[in-house]
């Protein structure tokens, strides 16, 4: 083969695969690190992918949400968090060993979390393990898109999972459907952001969130 027959790529090409390069070492030395620890010892908190419609909560959020969390879930029961990938780290932290968490997300820099990250698209809410039927104690959602679309496919993901207690965190303007789909109440508690969100966003269960952070 001629030198003029070698198959070159494009600059932008060329540009895509290094970056795909850099952040697959990023998550491999995140890893290594995490796996000589042997141990969660910090939040792995990634930028915001705008494009994802990724908004992290704010500290005081992700410290409310973890309460909740700890005082819901008896020894050995589990906790789905669906598309809410900063609370992994601060459940996992705070339930130890006691009890199991899984992360169902998109995003794949995540996968970093090892056996207790679950590849999640929404467009396809029940392409899931076979054996994740009704099998968590507690599901935490926060739905990526304020859509009537995507919390519908997101509450069959829902529906499917949980065997209890259910929280959803969207927009107040979801109301009616969350209320309609799930039978979820909205709570007195607001998440909040790290970077202020035009829409309100509101918190919904099916029970006594409030009660649990008095």
């Amino acid at each position: 083969m001629e030198d003029d027959d070698v198959p070159t790529l494009s600059s932008e090409t060329f540009a895509a695969l290094q970056e795909f390069y850099a952040e697959q070492r990023k998550r491999q030395e995140i890893l290594e690190n995490l796996e000589s620890k042997q141990q969660l010892t910090e939040n792995i908190i990634f930028e915001e992918n705008w494009q994802l419609s990724q908004f992290w909560y704010n500290e005081s959020t992700v410290q409310a949400l973890v309460k909740v969390v700890d005082k819901c879930l008896q020894d050995s029961e589990k906790v789905a968090l669906i598309s809410c990938p900063t609370l992994f780290v601060p459940v996992k932290r705070q339930l130890e060993n006691r009890a199991r968490v899984n992360l169902l997300e998109y995003d794949r820099r995540f996968e970093v979390h090892g056996i207790d990250f679950i590849f999640y698209d929404y467009n396809e809410p029940m392409k899931l393990p076979s054996d994740l039927g009704h099998s968590f104690d507690l599901v935490v959602a926060d739905p990526p898109f304020l859509s009537e679309e995507c919390i519908t496919k997101t509450s069959e993901t829902i529906k499917h999972l949980a065997k209890d207690k259910v929280i959803v965190c969207t927009g107040a303007i979801m109301k009616d459907h969350v209320e309609k789909l799930l039978n979820l109440k909205q709570c007195t508690f607001q998440p909040q952001h790290r970077n202020n969100l035009a829409n309100e966003f509101s918190c919904y269960a099916n029970f006594d969130l409030d009660n649990i952070l008095r």
